[in-house]
């Protein structure tokens, strides 16, 4: 399945919407293990995403994407913006002839190169990856997204400031990872609204 323009806009507004929802949260998580900011400096992100893209302009999926890419790496401090920027920039590229699981794979490795991150690092990856073979097989499921933030709780951090805690970092979830969930359950409710 590829997405249209709008789907494509639909789904960026959807992930804005539970961004702001859940800020709070995000930083809760985000102070157990890091610096306390990643919902906020996320919602600030997603804030002008929502801007950028409601340019009527805009008649590509891949256009929608790159103005969303510009948007997180210009407006989040930290880590976030540049790997959630890189992320939208490398699926802007594959996005307009591409299916869902090749756009989202695009995605992932943009994140891999970028924080040099493997799966089980307790980041992102550990959302992008298991999401990724879940689209292959047609299993991506809310509960699934779910299950798999709760999966990087047991983890210890090898990548950015929550490996610095070491130990102490295994309990947790990862922020990143959680708010990359919302962007897969974003994704989900707009496949599901076009079935």
């Amino acid at each position: 399945m590829t997405l249209t323009t709008d789907e494509t806009r639909q789904w960026l507004l959807e992930f804005s919407k539970r961004i702001q929802e859940q800020k709070q949260y995000l930083s809760d998580l985000d102070q157990a293990i890091g610096d306390g900011d990643h919902g906020s400096n996320m919602a600030r992100g997603v804030t002008a995403v929502e801007e950028m893209i409601k340019d009527d302009s805009l008649t590509k999926p891949s256009e929608v994407m790159k103005k969303a890419a510009m948007a997180m790496i210009s407006k989040v401090g930290g880590a976030s913006g540049p790997l959630y920027g890189s992320a939208f920039l490398d699926m802007s590229k594959v996005i307009d002839e591409e299916g869902l699981p090749e756009v989202v794979e695009a995605g992932l490795n943009a994140i891999k190169k970028r924080g040099k991150a493997e799966l089980k690092d307790k980041t992102m990856v550990d959302m992008w990856g298991p999401v990724v073979e879940a689209l292959r097989t047609d299993t991506l499921t809310v509960d699934f997204i779910e299950e798999t933030m709760e999966a990087t709780k047991p983890l210890k951090a090898k990548k950015g400031r929550a490996s610095y805690l070491n130990e102490r970092s295994i309990g947790h979830l990862d922020p990143g990872a959680v708010s990359s969930g919302y962007l897969f359950i974003a994704l989900i409710k707009e496949v599901e609204k076009n079935d």
